[in-house]
């Protein structure tokens, strides 16, 4: 009897400690996207794209212009000095087929180095609020198919970080 009463009393404590967690939820990207510092990244990034561009675009007037003084002077120029020149065009021209690719990639590198510090101070202000809120978990929204009910905690973040809250458009009612 004593046994089933300690079981019983062990049983109510767990059930009661689980009971205590408070879960929350927020969509990070959401937050980061209104976060100030977003819009002098996204800037940042928009020039940059832009400069990548400018340089695909550079080295394809540089193709091209090498290719029409190749076409032009190659029955002046002798075999081995033609050959040379065929040489640096066909390098040239790989250089253009592989920007694209190399351009995304720096791109994708520049994007990552931007957003970290941004991530990295929503997380700050998640845990924060967290803590401060009681929270025992907070998940992202995007990651998360099923789970129990919680609060949705954006709103004490973006307090938290100082962001003010934008008023939800207002519906007229019909009458």
């Amino acid at each position: 009897m004593k046994k089933l009463i300690v079981a019983a009393v062990m049983a109510f404590g767990v059930l009661s400690a689980t009971a205590q967690n408070k879960i929350g939820y927020i969509n990070t990207d959401e937050l980061i996207g209104v976060m100030p510092e977003a819009e002098k990244a996204d800037a940042e990034l928009k020039e940059y794209q832009g400069s990548l561009q400018q340089q695909g675009q550079d080295l394809m007037k540089e193709l091209n212009d090498k290719d029409s003084l190749f076409v032009r002077d190659s029955a002046k120029l002798s075999p081995s000095m033609k050959e040379i020149k065929k040489n640096e065009l066909v390098a040239l021209y790989q250089r253009v087929q592989n920007w694209n690719q190399q351009a995304q990639e720096m791109y994708q590198a520049e994007a990552q180095k931007k957003i970290a510090p941004l991530r990295n101070k929503a997380l700050e202000a998640i845990r924060a609020v967290a803590k401060e809120s009681g929270y025992s978990y907070i998940l992202d929204v995007s990651a998360v198919i099923v789970g129990p009910p919680g609060d949705d905690v954006l709103a004490l973040v973006k307090k938290k970080l100082g962001i003010k809250e934008t008023p939800a458009a207002t519906i007229p009612k019909k009458g």
